[in-house]
């Protein structure tokens, strides 16, 4: 396993993650022993970094994955989140207190490595629907939501704080701007690579702008995330076992599941050589980009695990790959 700095933090964070959500769901549906030794393999592989939330099984993953900590007591690294609803904004600042205050009792830890912001961010605040979110000024203004998170770091409960990078691309663009963030989580993979890559003129889904490279120059650490596009790349292996039956509405716009599932069946050129599979395939892409610090990969199996941990070792993609994905991208998966 290979190590990279997670930006301004200087923490070294294993280039493949473990993401302990909905999607893949072995820490939330998986059975304890299984979740032990999921756990314990992927640290012997080398995996270091934790992702979860209180919102993935309304707190299921972040007890499970306290539980297996408990037994284990390895040196790794957890991070998890805070979801913001309407409600919360009437005491924003007792609203995330108790939020980590709970996840630090299911975690047992004294601290979390890093605290992320897990609601959409729009240019204005938006209300109703599934969307939801904060708007820039909820945000960066007086007493928002960075002013509190640095009041929770003051009190030693969390070392890093970050954001996840959904909502509206200027949004997303001016908060990393701000700098008061070290980490941001960014939605990149092989169907939408905009957050890295300068995407074609007729690119069809949400162009988040190279935010990964934006937010790199800003010192930010940078975490993948939907690097399987929810499973999309997967294949039907994906939705077995643990996994998530469904996945819902789309993530960002023009990423329904079918649509995407459709796409990926022409990438399959991608797989060659020494690499096996698609979610190989996706996850050497997201690693070519030097500015990407660990991508969070979701499990419903061991065999899973060591199925990322092999990509740490991969080449790049070929030049002549390459071209082909561009003009895929171009032409929203109808040529290349």
């Amino acid at each position: 396993m290979r190590y990279r700095t997670l930006g301004r933090t200087g923490l070294q964070v294993s280039e493949i993650g473990f993401g302990c959500g909905n999607v893949g769901g072995l820490l939330i549906r998986g059975k304890p022993q299984e979740q032990l030794e999921a756990v314990s393999h992927a640290i012997e592989l080398g995996i270091n970094y934790f992702d979860t939330a209180p919102q993935y099984g309304n707190g299921q993953s972040e007890t499970n994955l306290g539980l297996v900590l408990r037994q284990l007591r390895p040196d790794v690294r957890v991070a998890t989140k805070v979801g913001i609803t309407p409600d919360d904004l009437k005491d924003l600042k007792g609203a995330i207190q108790s939020s980590v205050e709970t996840s630090l009792r299911r975690l047992g830890r004294e601290r979390l490595d890093v605290l992320q912001l897990h609601t959409p961010i729009a240019e204005d605040r938006a209300g109703g629907g599934r969307w939801r979110s904060l708007g820039v000024s909820d945000v960066l203004g007086k007493s928002g939501v960075a002013d509190v998170f640095d009041a929770v770091r003051s009190q030693g409960l969390v070392g890093y704080l970050g954001f996840t990078g959904l909502g509206d691309t200027e949004a997303l663009h001016q908060v990393v701007g701000s700098r008061r963030f070290d980490v941001v989580q960014t939605y990149y993979n092989l169907l939408n690579p905009s957050a890295g890559v300068k995407v074609p003129a007729g690119f069809a889904g949400q162009d988040f702008r190279q935010l990964i490279d934006v937010a790199s120059r800003q010192g930010m650490g940078i975490v993948v995330i939907r690097v399987m596009a929810g499973g999309a790349l997967g294949g039907r292996i994906a939705r077995s076992g643990y996994a998530s039956p469904s996945i819902g509405g789309a993530l960002v716009p023009s990423s329904e599941y079918d649509k995407d599932e459709a796409r990926a069946t022409k990438l399959n050129f991608l797989v060659e050589g020494d690499v096996h599979s698609l979610p190989q395939a996706t996850v050497r892409f997201a690693l070519m980009n030097p500015n990407v610090s660990t991508v969070l990969v979701g499990y419903s199996s061991i065999s899973q695990i060591d199925e990322a941990a092999e990509c740490s070792e991969k080449a790049a993609i070929s030049p002549t790959s390459m071209a082909r994905l561009n003009a895929l991208w171009a032409s929203d998966f109808t040529k290349g």
